[in-house]
């Protein structure tokens, strides 16, 4: 086996753990709120301090990634989500909690932004779509087997027993990774020539890495891609955030129908993924990255914003289901797409890059998951929001066809 599909093996299972980790607290929410004796808006600030402090982050801990190396930032930020995991377990009142939550926050937020600039290290350029596709179908496998995995601990351990339980897996993968993982692949031990000559030379493998950001924030492009990903992120926290809420109240789904309901949508994601990452770099190799990452792209968010229309526009149960796993399978073909551009044109500022994006993504979700309520409780319509999160597609579409992942945005010299 080359040594490149075992580091995206290993980058696949954290970010399955990620998801786990993230979306374990809303399957708890319930038996978490009764036994702290939490009301609902202290609940909101509960999942708000994780979305804060892991959109805050994203920038400096992917810039940290891309300067020090991987190996030791993903060690270090997994051991500390993975703590944060455990402590979740350990809190006995809101404040606790919030404060828990917000340290959590903080320590995945350097997830996405280091696996992409892993990614750039020990792929070459016509694989990097399709790596990224993987890694972002494994965080989908990890929620949708959340509520298989969670709840039955909560039945017959309880709640806090699922945080030390996925805490302690999170702390089993740090030490693989830094026993085995390197930063560069010619120190890994048994790589043969043929696959370093297929990776090619590691940007920067011995340069002390400055990231330029004053001439990064000069550039149009730069702020296209942020501000393609705020409008498309959204759509991506309505799924993360409001989704089961909106199927139980909204729709009249029952609690025992949630766990396939929420886990299809994933499922369908998971495939997305994949299949986003294999289509763009299969036609970038054919004509070219501006045309492969766009075509994909574009094409995705357009889809998937009258897949969300329609999911509001449309009465009854099955129909939603059927036009909302709709939509978070098609809408994400383009976040591989998305995050190859990071690499494409930040090339070994990719970490950096991914960082600002993905801070711009989580700007819109906090956003998004702030405002849905607001507008719920404004119209009594569970349905109006979703016309938003589609017009919001289509705004990312736009944007997205702006985008020339030819082009870098800083040049070598």
């Amino acid at each position: 086996m080359k040594k490149r599909k075992i580091v995206l093996i290993l980058l696949m299972i954290v970010g399955i753990i990620t998801f786990l980790d993230r979306i374990n607290i809303t399957m708890a929410g319930t038996s978490i709120m009764q036994d702290l004796s939490l009301s609902k808006k202290q609940w909101g600030w509960v999942l708000s301090a994780f979305i804060l402090s892991y959109g805050l982050l994203q920038i400096p801990l992917g810039a940290w990634g891309d300067k020090k190396g991987q190996r030791t930032v993903l060690t270090v930020i997994v051991l500390w989500w993975s703590m944060f995991t455990g402590f979740t377990g350990l809190a006995g009142g809101f404040m606790a909690l919030v404060l828990i939550r917000f340290f959590f926050g903080a320590g995945e937020a350097g997830a996405y932004p280091c696996m992409t600039g892993t990614i750039g290290r020990w792929f070459p350029k016509s694989e990097t779509a399709r790596a990224q596709g993987f890694v972002f179908a494994a965080s989908r496998v990890g929620g949708a087997l959340t509520p298989f995995v969670v709840i039955p601990v909560i039945v017959h351990l309880g709640w806090r027993a699922a945080f030390y339980i996925l805490g302690a897996a999170g702390l089993f993968w740090v030490f693989i990774w830094y026993y085995w993982y390197r930063d560069h692949p010619a120190q890994i031990k048994g790589i043969t020539k043929s696959e370093l000559d297929e990776i090619g030379n590691p940007d920067g493998a011995k340069e002390k890495i400055i990231i330029p950001w004053r001439s990064m924030l000069k550039s149009s492009q730069f702020w296209i891609i942020i501000s393609m990903y705020w409008f498309y992120a959204w759509a991506s926290w309505f799924f993360f955030s409001w989704f089961p809420t909106f199927m139980e109240e909204g729709r009249g789904f029952e609690l025992k129908e949630l766990n396939w309901a929420v886990a299809v949508p994933f499922l369908m994601s998971m495939i997305g993924n994949i299949s986003g990452g294999f289509l763009s770099d299969k036609i970038s190799v054919k004509y070219g990255l501006k045309t492969g990452r766009r075509v994909v792209g574009v094409s995705a968010l357009a889809l998937s914003a009258v897949f969300m229309f329609l999911a509001a526009f449309i009465p009854g149960k099955m129909q939603v289901f059927i036009f909302l796993s709709l939509c978070f399978g098609v809408i994400d073909l383009m976040l591989p797409c998305a995050w190859a551009v990071c690499l494409d044109v930040g090339k070994k500022y990719g970490g950096a890059v991914s960082g600002a994006m993905n801070t711009a993504g989580n700007i819109g979700g906090f956003v998004c998951a702030s405002l849905f309520g607001y507008l719920v409780d404004k119209t009594g319509d569970y349905n109006f929001p979703l016309y938003v999160i589609s017009g919001m597609l289509v705004i990312s579409a736009l944007l997205f066809s702006r985008i020339d992942a030819s082009k870098q945005l800083i040049q070598d010299h």
